[in-house]
């Protein structure tokens, strides 16, 4: 059986400089959210169980054969990073300044072979053997990004604010506007990972000035 091996997706490859790309349309799985993933008073509960939400649903399709009946066209495939949609809740430009106010949809890629069918029984066999109802408010959907300005950025999170202003910087210079939301794909674990080390992949879509 042929292993789809999401880590050699260019799209995934990044520069610490700015860079134009186009971004295909990928199938992921979705969950939405409010808050900081830390803030004052330690972990944002919203964000944790979101974020075990979405492994247990990307870990039950990888393994599903193991206890179940493989669905029509499954592959094995490789684990893509975890990707995040920032926003603010008035629906300006992302601010990491105002954590209070942020709004997030956490995104897992996924194989095309799962199908609306597929993704609904994954579901209920993880509400039902875990005991649990934050699986339902995942979802399915296809999202086609198109034209984007992307860099890599390294180091701590709270420290990405040079890299977006760089990035912002690039898009109006060469006559460009952003457009829809921040978009980050984290390619290392804040658990096991010194936050110097950190890498993360910053897009955001454009179109042209107008």
């Amino acid at each position: 059986m042929e292993t789809i091996d999401f880590k050699k997706d260019p799209t995934y490859k990044a520069k610490t400089k700015p860079e134009l790309i186009t971004i295909p349309n990928m199938l992921f799985v979705m969950i939405d959210g409010k808050g900081a993933p830390e803030g004052s008073q330690g972990a944002n509960i919203e964000f944790q169980e979101a974020m075990e939400a979405l492994y247990a649903i990307v870990y039950s399709i990888k393994f599903w054969g193991k206890k179940h009946p493989i669905p029509e066209g499954y592959a094995k495939f490789t684990m893509p990073p975890v990707e995040g949609l920032w926003w603010m809740d008035d629906g300006m430009d992302f601010d990491l300044a105002k954590p209070d106010r942020w709004r997030w949809t956490l995104m897992h890629r996924l194989p095309e072979f799962v199908s609306q069918d597929f993704f609904s029984e994954v579901v209920d066999d993880c509400v039902t053997s875990k005991k649990r109802d934050i699986y339902t408010k995942t979802r399915l959907e296809h999202f086609d990004e198109g034209d984007c300005v992307q860099i890599l950025h390294i180091g701590p999170y709270s420290a990405e604010g040079p890299t977006i202003e760089t990035m912002h910087a690039f898009i109006a210079e060469n006559g460009f506007e952003a457009t829809g939301r921040h978009h980050e794909l984290y390619f290392g674990d804040p658990r096991r990972t010194a936050p110097e080390k950190l890498r993360t992949l910053l897009r955001h879509p454009i179109k042209h000035r107008t």
